[in-house]
């Protein structure tokens, strides 16, 4: 089982970026500690984050028929990344959307999100935790919980 990590713009920045909305944890954490959860459920992972939609649709695209799964927090491609949820659609394989924040209870321009109607798996606001719950959920789905 293989399963594509893929985060987005300013996602570089977790840990030091507005920590009262996104947390203290880096990014480098949250791989961290899922490389760890996956190694645990014999699942493979692969991670990749880009501030450039266009870096994360051709990596997205090289993994065709690799991947049984993705998790994605397209972060600032949230409200207008129209070419990366069409790829993550297009992937043909269940996807998981993740946003560390509740984004539904921010702002109003920041409430619709057009990754919401592709999603497999839907988690906003449970902070960096929310991975490890997006991941197993995903796997659930699959069928390949162990």
């Amino acid at each position: 089982m293989k399963i594509a990590v893929l985060q987005g713009p300013n996602l570089n920045r977790l840990g030091t970026r507005k920590p009262e909305v996104y947390g203290t944890v880096t990014l480098p954490d949250i791989v961290a500690d899922l490389d760890v959860l996956a190694g645990e459920i014999e699942v493979e992972l692969v991670h990749f984050q880009s501030n450039h939609e266009g870096a994360m649709i051709d990596w997205l695209q090289s993994l065709e028929g690799e991947i049984d799964g993705v998790v994605c927090n397209p972060a600032g491609l949230t409200n207008y990344g129209l070419s990366l949820r069409d790829a993550l659609n297009e992937c043909g394989v269940p996807v998981a959307i993740i946003h560390l924040s509740n984004v539904h209870a921010r702002e109003e321009w920041r409430r619709h999100d057009v990754f919401a109607e592709i999603a497999t798996v839907y988690f906003a606001g449970a902070g960096w935790f929310g991975y490890r719950h997006a991941l197993q959920a995903l796997l659930s789905k699959i069928g390949a919980t162990r």
